[in-house]
């Protein structure tokens, strides 16, 4: 009894580490998209051009996520995740140097490959931690990493305000966020493979029971990186607001999303999956409307922080009805993370290729109808619920430890 004690607290102490692990991966986003106008100035770039340049922070994440397993199994969970997260703290300071549109492609780039792989550790850890409490534990800790985004955003939107050059203001969140990652990482699970286990697979196709729970998850994706990578934008060029206060509509975007989150688990409880997507997706599409229409900055922020309240939980539920959508729930989830990783590539670009032949207005515009995708068709969601599987009670028996 008291090894399985001693079992339960040592898990409990890996989740709220994790959760630290999770809120440090966030803050970086936060740091970073709050400070894009910014960027965008320093390397003399367009808005079309700058469309170009965020792209390559999906297309790292998506090319480099497949090495991420193998780095775990080599290095061990616990040292893989150090050295990830690292890495990914680090890359903060790269946009901010690039003094051109080549050379900031190859920083986001970099970017992106070292927060994918990085968010594939993280997220690896949590499922077993979640099997090994028998509770659902994935939506707090996406609740955390939005928490941690927000007070990076926070922290972005004050450096703004006062005008501060951000290659120091990305150096100085750089350095403490690397030092909170690495201390946390020390109480996370060391897990390692067994000496007969094979390597993970480089890449799964999407098979066709994840295809449509694969376009739910697209619209969600795309109108949340639009949302992130251009409402600082959309409130500096198209309503004329300073750059301190276009940050804070990213602040008040990341806000909504983590605040719906952490509650996230307690709503679909009581209302169902499709239920929870359907009103999401109204209140998705009546923020992009505002956005749209608005013509105070009052009212853009209030559209895009209904954005982020709208399709806050639609992913992680994506990949629960995944995981009950066919005989291989591994491949399923991972052929949903593949279409939600191209919407995250597609999105800036088509977003800033859209607003260099229109408006920005035009954009939202297609983000808005997007997100009507999620009402119309969460019905998907539902594969499989019926035979969700019981969540054990906290009191059952902790799974041995992996040797």
């Amino acid at each position: 009894m008291s090894a399985v004690l001693y079992e339960q607290d040592e898990v409990k102490r890996a989740r709220y580490a994790l959760a630290a692990v999770f809120a440090v991966h966030g803050a970086v986003t936060g740091s970073f998209a709050t400070r894009v106008p910014w960027i965008q100035d320093h390397a003399s770039v367009s808005a079309g051009q700058l469309g170009l340049a965020l792209a390559f922070p999906a297309l790292g994440a998506s090319l480099a996520m497949p090495l991420a397993g193998r780095v775990s199994h080599r290095l061990g969970a616990r040292t893989a995740l150090r050295c990830l997260i690292a890495g990914w703290t680090l890359a903060l300071t790269l946009p901010t140097l690039a003094p051109n549109l080549p050379t900031l492609c190859l920083a986001l780039f970099v970017y992106g490959a070292t927060a994918g792989m990085a968010d594939v550790g993280m997220n690896a850890l949590g499922v077993e931690i979640e099997n090994r409490l028998g509770k659902s534990i994935m939506s707090g800790l996406h609740g955390m990493w939005s928490a941690g985004a927000l007070v990076g955003a926070a922290g972005g939107t004050l450096a703004a305000h006062l005008r501060s050059d951000a290659r120091l203001h990305h150096v100085l969140a750089a350095g403490i966020l690397t030092v909170l990652g690495v201390a946390a990482c020390r109480w996370v699970l060391d897990l390692r493979p067994t000496e007969d286990e094979e390597p993970p697979p480089r890449f799964a196709l999407p098979p066709r029971s994840a295809l449509l729970i694969g376009a739910i998850g697209f619209c969600a994706v795309f109108a949340e990186g639009a949302s992130l990578d251009w409402s600082a934008v959309y409130l500096r060029d198209e309503l004329g607001t300073s750059d301190g206060l276009a940050a804070a509509s990213t602040t008040g975007f990341m806000l909504t999303m983590a605040a719906a989150r952490l509650v996230g688990d307690a709503v679909v409880n009581r209302f169902g999956a499709v239920r929870t997507v359907r009103a999401g997706g109204v209140l998705a599409v009546l923020g992009g409307v505002l956005v749209v229409v608005a013509q105070q900055p009052a009212v853009a922020m209030t559209g895009f922080g209904l954005l982020g309240l709208g399709i806050a939980v639609v992913v992680p539920l994506c990949f629960a009805a995944a995981g009950r959508s066919g005989p291989n729930p591994s491949q399923a989830i991972a052929g949903v993370a593949t279409i939600t990783y191209t919407s995250g590539l597609v999105a800036p670009s088509a977003i800033g290729t859209l607003a260099q032949a229109t408006s920005l207005v035009v954009s939202f515009g297609l983000v808005t109808v997007l997100a009507g995708g999620l009402a119309g068709f969460a019905g998907v969601l539902r594969a499989g619920e019926k035979d969700r599987p019981r969540i054990s009670p906290p009191s059952a028996a902790v799974p041995e430890r992996r040797p």
